[in-house]
């Protein structure tokens, strides 16, 4: 808004009530709340800067867990997962599991160890994803594998292992241990395949030469 003075020569001139400087002290003056007389008093600058707040996880880690101590050298020792097309979401956790085998802590249990450090072992996508997952939702290693393979795992590529299972030949001139070897591999997979291991042996010795 504008207003008409008289200048100390007698002329009339525009001025702005908002001038820069008005609005500088105004930015600075605090901003006081009557439901935060104890608070500290934020300016107006105050309330426009960027603040960084740390969000609650999804996982509710059991009691033991204030008892966990990180060891040198094991976050290193974790392989890492990236949610690509070519990443094997059960050969991952099968090689975390490894390596949380070999960290012995009498004070948690192997429940509270595993939950503790598989976010580390998760990048990229895959860290956002766990970071998206409905607050307090995991409270076992169970079923924060249940979470992992429901979303990097879904049914749609379970059928397709199951049907390269049952349809699995062998390729001319392979020999047998070759041609059982590559067929371990595809079993182990889909380890959730679902299939008996007599129903795995009529489809193997149907499909190759010995």
């Amino acid at each position: 808004m504008r207003v008409w003075t008289r200048t100390l020569s007698g002329r009339l001139s525009r001025k702005s009530l908002f001038s820069s400087e008005n609005m500088a002290e105004e930015d600075n003056q605090p901003i006081y709340n009557e439901n935060n007389k104890n608070n500290h008093v934020r300016t107006l600058r105050d309330h426009m800067n960027p603040i960084r707040t740390s969000a609650p996880s999804c996982i509710v880690f059991p009691p033991d867990t204030s008892h966990f101590n990180f060891k040198p050298g094991i976050i290193q020792l974790l392989l890492t997962f990236h949610g690509l097309e070519l990443e094997n979401p059960y050969l991952h956790l099968r090689e975390f599991e490894e390596v949380c085998n070999t960290y012995n802590d009498l004070n948690c249990s192997m429940n509270t160890i595993r939950l503790k450090l598989f976010p580390f072992s998760l990048k990229d996508k895959v860290k956002t994803w766990l970071q998206n997952i409905r607050l307090g939702s995991i409270r076992a290693w169970d079923e924060m594998q249940q979470q992992f393979l429901k979303k990097f795992f879904p049914s749609h590529r379970t059928n397709s292992f199951k049907r390269q299972i049952t349809t699995f030949t062998q390729k001319p001139g392979e020999t047998f241990y070759k041609c059982w070897d590559m067929y371990k591999d595809l079993i182990n997979t889909c380890s959730h395949h679902g299939f008996k291991h007599m129903e795995i042996g009529f489809i193997i010795l149907g499909r190759v030469n010995t």
